[in-house]
């Protein structure tokens, strides 16, 4: 058996278009963004946001929201 060796661009082109028709543009734009490295610096934006603080706050706040998304 023998392929043709296809252009990344020309596979990563038709494999968008597949995906769009299987699974429809919203989901295959959720499922691309998985592979796309995000942009800014986390790391400082957690501690900018985290400044003011305790660590206290801070549990007391992923616990309240896990009781919100359990609830859902």
């Amino acid at each position: 058996m023998s392929t043709t060796v296809k252009p990344l661009s020309e596979i990563t082109e038709e494999a968008i278009a597949i995906l769009s028709r299987e699974m429809g543009v919203a989901n295959t734009l959720r499922f691309l963004s998985q592979f796309t490295a995000g942009n800014g610096n986390y790391t400082e934006e957690r501690d900018v946001l985290e400044r003011d603080l305790s660590v206290e706050e801070i549990f007391a706040e992923a616990r309240r929201r896990q009781a919100v998304d359990a609830s859902r």
